[in-house]
């Protein structure tokens, strides 16, 4: 080729000495010159860093001599490109917008003295992600290519913290670079069974097809496990923790690979990323009741020591965490994820793995093939195998080989087991030549290559999947754990319905809270009545999940649940009253409780029962019979008129449901059903009426905010009932009362 085609391409690490460079990222752009020297670009490296020259360049050049040979190189070519990549590297101080304008002058200066086009210009951002905005305004004022070449900004993880974090962060970074020149980079894409997943699902698809969905996969476990603890990266991790440096980025890259629909066209990166999309969009929410998160022990002593902190100080941030993760689509309904990962654990091993249902009874032979699970696993490497695969149980199917060129079928097979089999029992596909991650997605990046690599709205859709867990856990003590092999049976976790626990009781140090951000649920009693405490999040968190435990119990029990949700403020954080307007308008309890709650969830139309309050083209009048109507529908569907639980929230002035101060109830003491009169817009109503709602089992009355806090107080000094406070009325005759308050309401 005539290099003065293809043109020149300029790469610059920024932190081009650090450790991540020192690590992957040199080794990583040495085998992209390997690759493509004589192919027709030439190139130039520069590590940039805050030093100046004088402290920097002998630093680079340590680095760059330690550079390891490609195996594909005979040793005689491989001194001959190493010397010519060394020749081509400098080092260039980048701290000042005067540095990168330098830098710009100097590009443009050698490409005028050899006469050269200019194919592009590739930054990667080894720094902090609090320096991206500001590094990103400086290439973008001072250091773009022409227009005729490209830019490309490689991007390092974390972006950002949370949801807001991660939204704010884009902003910036999208008003000084285009979309299409960032590439957000998770290496996980890059390892090469990972990048295979689609593939191997594309080549393998007539036999997947049929067994890809609820009705044949037991579960699925994605899993990463390390035997390092967090000791010299604490001023990182201790911002972060495993959920924000693991699970949001890798685990969930890998989960989306595996389940998302698979792509007509697996080059086409816009149609993978449509893909990811719609699967992440499917994610049932999670919360508190769907983790676990643990701490290994020595780790707040590291907190202290490497943070300068007080021996009182005491980090809430997880070190272990398992998550269980439901999709809410017909393929795959009902199929446990379990996603789990942790420091100081007892082995080093990574994988993902879909175990499948079996419906052989083996009587004699445990042994037989058709005995044994049947899964597939892709291992991504260490543990017992130690070289990553793709492994399929033989009693399922004879794949094909996912890659021809790079990929090998492994027939010679060592000793050991992996997750239950012996290797003998797996059929199993290994690359040809093992590449390290960094390698493969530097190669993409100077390819152009978009589909390896995060997108905003891909990133976006994560946090916005993680991030109401990790505020719901950002004030729950984790389990401590000893680590390594002495964990034993600690960290195991377990699936009730869709709650999670770990499946052994702990030893619990008690720690004394003392600051209000250490509180956590407090249990106690109110108005001779259990109550239930926490801050706003976790309470809520609190009652949806008693919510469910009522009605797994009463199904189990009766095979229904029924619940009667009020209406206003309180029970929608999460109908037994309804306001006097069309279930289309927004001031109607229904259509809030449909837009917030309904819409979202899988429940038949004809068990959701909204009050009749619009018959003949007419709102809550008398004549129409709306409350007999709804009273027959009780009797007909509720055993007993008696519901399984009734949720109520109270306002300021002491009502509940509709049932007002002044609500006239001496004529309707049998009735289940009444019409109201609100002192507030709109003033007609109807609502159930205490009869009704002291017949259930449960009731649960949710009361929050600081405006709240007076009447908390008030209602405490009140023995019995009053008539001025009609949520003292609620007594269950036979069930029990819980009262939900949060810790403005009750501390004001």
């Amino acid at each position: 080729f005539d290099i003065t085609i293809l043109g020149h391409v300029t790469v610059v690490i920024v932190g081009g000495t650090g450790d991540l460079a020192r690590k992957y990222l040199w080794q990583g752009f040495f085998q992209l010159y390997a690759d493509q020297v004589g192919k027709g670009h030439t190139f130039s490296f520069y590590g940039g860093a805050l030093s100046t020259t004088e402290k920097g360049t002998p630093l680079l050049f340590d680095i760059l001599k330690e550079l390891a040979c490609p195996a594909e190189l005979s040793v005689e070519r491989c001194a001959l490109v190493k010397d010519q990549f060394l020749h081509l590297s400098k080092y260039h101080q980048l701290k000042t917008t005067e540095d990168y304008e330098n830098l710009s002058q100097q590009i443009k200066q050698q490409l005028g003295q050899e006469g050269i086009i200019e194919a592009g210009r590739l930054f990667y951002l080894s720094v902090p992600a609090f320096a991206y905005a500001d590094i990103a305004e400086k290439i973008n004022n001072t250091c773009r290519p022409p227009s005729e070449a490209w830019l490309r900004v490689v991007l390092e993880k974390p972006f950002g913290h949370n949801l807001y974090s991660a939204q704010a962060l884009d902003k910036k970074l999208s008003g000084q670079l285009k979309e299409e020149e960032m590439y957000r980079i998770d290496h996980y894409l890059g390892k090469q069974v990972v990048s295979k997943i689609l593939p191997f699902r594309k080549e393998n698809k007539k036999l997947l097809d049929p067994i890809w969905n609820k009705h044949h996969i037991e579960r699925i476990e994605i899993v990463l496990k390390e035997t390092l603890d967090a000791k010299g990266r604490i001023q990182f991790y201790d911002q972060y923790g495993v959920i924000r440096d693991v699970l949001q980025n890798h685990l969930t890259e890998v989960m989306t690979l595996m389940l998302m629909n698979l792509p007509a066209n697996l080059s086409n990166s816009e149609e993978i990323l449509q893909n990811k999309l719609n699967f992440l969009a499917s994610l049932q929410h999670v919360d508190n009741s769907n983790a676990v998160v643990g701490q290994y022990q020595a780790y707040n002593g590291e907190v202290q020591e490497e943070l300068n902190k007080t021996k009182d100080y005491f980090s809430l941030t997880p070190t272990f965490a398992g998550v269980v993760i439901h999709v809410d689509n017909a393929q795959y309904e009902g199929i446990p994820i379990f996603m789990t990962s942790g420091k100081a654990l007892d082995e080093r091993v990574s994988y993902a793995r879909v175990l499948f249902k079996s419906n052989v009874f083996c009587v004699q032979d445990p042994n037989n093939v058709q005995c044994k699970s049947k899964q597939i696993i892709f291992y991504l490497g260490h543990g017992t195998l130690q070289y990553p695969a793709i492994l399929l149980s033989k009693n399922l199917f004879k794949p094909e080989l996912v890659s021809s060129g790079d990929w090998k079928e492994v027939t010679e097979y060592k000793d050991v087991n992996v997750l239950g089999l012996q290797l003998s029992d797996y059929y199993i596909q290994s690359p040809v030549t093992p590449r390290e991650a960094y390698c493969e997605l530097i190669s993409h990046v100077f390819f152009g290559r978009k589909d390896s690599f995060i997108s905003a709205e891909g990133l976006l859709a994560s946090w916005e999947f993680w991030t109401p867990l990790l505020e719901g856990l950002s004030r729950v003590f984790p389990r401590v754990y000893p680590g390594g092999v002495d964990n034993g049976n600690l960290l195991n976790f377990q699936l009730k319905g869709h709650q999670v626990a770990f499946s052994h009781e702990a030893l619990v140090n008690v720690i004394n809270p003392g600051a209000e951000d250490n509180f956590q649920v407090m249990q106690g009693k109110y108005r001779s009545s259990e109550m239930v405490s926490a801050w706003a999040q976790e309470l809520v968190e609190r009652l949806a999940s008693d919510l469910l435990l009522a009605a797994e119990e009463a199904i189990r029990e009766e095979g229904q649940f029924h619940l009667a949700l009020s209406g206003g403020s309180s029970p929608v954080a999460l109908l037994l009253d309804e306001r006097c307007v069309p279930h289309t308008e927004s001031g109607s309890n229904f259509r809030s409780i449909h837009d917030l709650l309904l819409q979202h969830i899988r429940i038949p139309y004809f068990n959701i029962h909204p009050m009749p309050v619009h018959l003949t083209q007419r709102l809550c009048v008398e004549e129409d019979g709306g409350p007999t109507l709804y009273e027959k529908e009780i009797k007909k569907h509720v055993n007993g008129s008696s519901f399984h639980y009734i949720l109520l929230g109270v306002g300021q002035d002491g009502h509940t449901a509709s049932l007002f101060q002044d609500t006239k109830l001496e004529n309707d003491e049998e009735n289940l059903v009444i019409l109201t009169e609100s002192p507030n817009k709109p003033h007609q109503r109807m609502s159930l009426t205490f009869t009704a709602i002291n017949r259930a089992r449960r009731v649960g009355v949710l009361i929050m905010g600081k405006s709240k806090h007076e009447l908390v107080s008030q209602l405490s000094r009140i023995k019995g009932e009053s008539s001025k406070y009609p949520i003292t009325k609620v007594q269950p005759k036979s069930g029990t009362l819980i009262w939900y308050i949060d810790y403005d309401a009750l501390l004001g």
